[in-house]
């Protein structure tokens, strides 16, 4: 799965695209460094040419990641829902 990793001090977000297994942990190892994101600065530095070649092997885009190189035009693909609304409760 290429999914984002974070890193970097608190409130200094900063992130890596990254190839790992789905049932790997988020923060833990990875298989290959894909890319970089600087959240402050808008600006993704992406290996394009990986990104299709593991895509083209059958490794799937977290939500998140999708988006990100959909937006920065690195991927030609739509946008998904990354995240689902809180249920409101209901009163009684």
């Amino acid at each position: 799965m290429i999914r984002l990793q974070r890193v970097g001090k608190k409130k200094q977000a900063y992130f890596r695209v990254v190839l790992t297994e789905h049932t790997k942990k988020p923060q833990g190892e990875y298989q290959e460094l894909l890319g970089t994101y600087d959240p402050h600065a808008k600006r993704l530095a992406a290996q394009t040419e990986r990104i299709t070649f593991w895509l083209s092997q059958g490794a799937l885009l977290s939500p998140t990641a999708n988006n990100l190189l959909a937006n920065h035009k690195i991927l030609d693909r739509e946008k998904v829902q990354s995240w689902k609304p809180k249920k409101k409760a209901a009163t009684a």
